[in-house]
């Protein structure tokens, strides 16, 4: 069923969306028969879980870490990351730009704005992503590519739209703002349950984990 699911959910994306399988609390096997359906990019959202599952799988893997990241679990993710979406505070940001300058790499970064009502999410207010933005300078070791963020947990489509509205407006405002800040292009909204949405709100990246693998399986 995973292959199928893949192939079902890639038709229904625009040339310009990437689907982020979410492979957290899947093995191994469930990966690999993602892989062999075409599927070269993957998420995960726990340090340990990652850096597990690398040296297990096909080198040709692409990682996005996509969960909330302690500044002390840098070493498990960093040297993995393909991107890191989830950089939801200035402290994170400093700490993996220093981390990335000490290890000589440059790590691709979305800046994850808050959204939703619950006080519980992580991540950057506008003002501060906009501060982020106009001083790029002071963090050599990253290259921004653009915004994640996660929509209330509702079933009110109307609270929903209003999300990812405000997300997509930030998004195109730095763009226009700053044309200069070229890699700045990547959307990451949408999961299992509403990317369809997310979709008509121009999502580069949707991260979908439960509508490919099913329940978890650990």
């Amino acid at each position: 069923m995973i292959k199928e699911n893949i192939l079902k959910i890639k038709e229904g994306l625009p040339s310009g969306t990437q689907l982020v399988a979410v492979s957290k609390f899947h093995g191994v096997e469930a990966i690999m028969e993602a892989y062999g359906a075409g599927q070269r990019l993957f998420g995960e959202n726990r340090p340990q879980e990652l850096a597990e599952k690398v040296p297990q799988l096909p080198s040709d893997i692409k990682w996005h870490f996509i969960g909330h990241l302690q500044t002390n679990k840098l070493k498990m993710v960093l040297p993995y990351a393909d991107m890191v979406q989830s950089i939801d505070s200035v402290h994170l940001l400093d700490a993996v730009n220093a981390w990335c300058v000490r290890e000589g790499k440059v790590q691709e970064i979305l800046l994850e704005l808050h959204l939703g009502a619950e006080l519980t999410k992580h991540g950057l207010t506008e003002e501060e992503i906009i501060s982020i933005v106009e001083t790029t300078d002071k963090y050599p070791g990253v290259r921004i590519c653009g915004l994640m963020g996660m929509a209330t947990n509702t079933e009110d489509e109307a609270v929903i739209r209003n999300d990812f509205s405000r997300i997509a407006s930030l998004f195109d405002r730095i763009r226009k703002t700053y044309p200069w800040l070229a890699s700045f292009k990547e959307l990451s909204i949408g999961m299992s349950e509403d990317y369809q949405i997310a979709l008509q709100y121009g999502a580069t990246f949707v991260r979908i984990g439960t509508s490919i693998f099913g329940p978890r399986e650990y």
